[in-house]
């Protein structure tokens, strides 16, 4: 009996999970840009959610990056569409839509303080072991997002989570008693670990070149806007006490000190008229605004031209998001304040993403270059040696004893051990997140007795799966599912 579980666990823990799959988010796990269309409009509605394009070539995006590594960067565009990609993507986002509805339906909420929370322990953000905003910047610039696409990505996914979470399914002593049988399996093997710090890799232009080709796609360009802008004047009045005190009088609740006490007219003044110059500007930029929507432009007023973008942006985020909603039949934007002062904005030209020269992408692509051929080569050396190759020998191990794996922290042994008892074979080699290689020859197993693991956890995941799976279908006949783009 010991044996045949042995010899099939690999099958009976799959069997087991396979269950589990509900549903794929259209997360942040792609790094590159796979760009395939306009992200402008709709191209399906979900009950009361509608998908954007945008959405859509996010989704898709990230599934082909996933696909490109599992093909070790053999995939394209063929291989793509025989896999019906587009369709994946789209299924993803509808099921997340269905859920969306739910959560709508329940009057889910998600505050900024949650979707900041989550953010700031993602790691990919990370600079020197912290959250840094700079690079949270530069990395979904990198990817053709924009803060506000991701934070509303993750406020999508907080939702799906409690609502999910309100729907418990409880757990039964005969299930864990089964789970228990099988994570008391444990095995003796003899190891080693193998990592690439002593592989080197040929970074030539003619290798980097030939790696690149099969890659333009991911590595783009920002979009970028030409435009005209107008910054505008600040204005500096002289106010009678009677205009103060009017304003004091119509604006006194928003006047207030820092223990929220309203201030006296007297200590206000400074604010008062700060905020009354403000007003001021703001009318006189509403009116250079229409005149040079009319073409009929003071020649005193200074119209400066730049090209802006994610990457080059010296007026602002908030201004580059309002840039990137005009059009050439809308080209113009009124007044928005930045930095204190008003600016007035005109597109002249939309210059959408495209691939970078080689030269251009270089930088970007050498170390995932290196990382590539370094993984492709522990890889082949693992190939080679796991056949004959002599290790360290444990005690029995269970999935839990990851402190019994030397060479390894805490994380890897883990990530070890449970692909190790998924494994049918006898002999072989497991690759680690952390780029390291474990080599691995499995000398004995047996059964532990007496077993106190709970694994409660693991039946509750396993029953949640199947329910979200039941949910999905009775929500699929809840709302109405549209699609706008034909052979989708």
């Amino acid at each position: 009996m010991i044996t045949w579980m042995q010899r099939h666990k690999k099958y009976l823990i799959i069997t087991i999970w396979i269950s589990t799959i509900a549903f794929v988010g259209a997360g942040f796990v792609g790094w590159g840009q796979y760009s395939y269309g306009d992200k402008a409009g709709s191209v399906a509605k979900v009950g009361e959610i509608e998908i954007s394009m945008g959405e859509l070539q996010q989704s898709y995006s990230n599934l082909y990056n996933q696909y490109n590594q599992m093909f070790q960067g053999n995939f394209d565009e063929e291989k793509a569409k025989s896999f019906g990609l587009q369709q994946q993507a789209l299924s993803q986002l509808v099921n997340q839509a269905l859920l969306l509805n739910l959560a709508r339906s329940y009057d889910m909420q998600v505050s900024n303080k949650e979707i900041l929370d989550v953010i700031k322990t993602q790691e990919y953000f990370f600079e020197n072991g912290v959250f840094d905003k700079e690079v949270y910047k530069q990395v979904l610039s990198r990817n053709n997002l924009t803060m506000q696409e991701y934070e509303e990505d993750v406020k999508k996914q907080l939702l799906i989570q409690k609502t999910l979470g309100l729907l418990s399914v409880p757990t039964q002593e005969s299930e864990l008693d089964i789970i228990n049988t099988l994570v008391s399996i444990a095995d003796k093997i003899n190891y080693k670990v193998i990592d690439d710090k002593e592989i080197t890799v040929d970074t030539s232009d003619a290798k980097l070149k030939i790696f690149w080709e099969s890659r333009q796609q991911n590595f783009m360009t920002d979009t970028s806007y030409d435009i005209e802008y107008i910054v505008h004047k600040d204005i500096t009045k002289v106010y009678t006490d009677e205009e103060l005190t009017n304003f004091y009088n119509e604006n006194k609740t928003s006047l207030k000190d820092e223990e929220g006490k309203i201030l006296p007219l007297e200590d206000a003044k400074d604010l008062i008229i700060a905020a009354m110059n403000e007003d001021e500007a703001k009318k006189d930029a509403l009116r250079t605004y229409i005149d040079y929507k009319k073409g009929e432009l003071s020649e005193d007023i200074e119209v400066l031209s730049t090209n802006i973008s994610a990457s080059q942006n010296p007026l602002g985020e908030t201004l580059l998001q309002e840039i990137s909603k005009l059009s050439t039949a809308s080209p113009y934007l009124k007044p928005v304040l930045v930095d204190g002062k008003y600016i007035t904005v005109k597109l002249i030209q939309t210059n959408p993403s495209k691939p970078k020269t080689f030269e251009m992408a270089k930088e970007e692509l050498l170390p995932l270059y290196i990382a590539e051929q370094k993984r492709v080569q522990l890889l082949e050396l693992a190939q080679n040696s796991y056949a004959t190759f002599k290790g360290k020998t444990t005690e029995f191990l269970t999935g839990k004893d990851t402190n019994k794996i030397a060479d390894l922290d805490n994380k890897e042994a883990g990530e070890f051990l449970s692909n190790l008892f998924r494994k049918k074979e006898k002999r072989g080699f497991i690759e680690l997140s952390s780029g390291k290689v474990v080599l691995f020859n499995i000398l004995e197993q047996k059964l532990l007795e007496n077993s106190d693991m709970n694994q409660n956890d693991v039946i509750a995941k396993l029953k949640s799966g199947l329910f979200q799976e039941g949910l999905l279908k009775n929500l699929r006949q809840k709302y109405n599912t549209e699609i706008f783009i034909e052979g989708l």
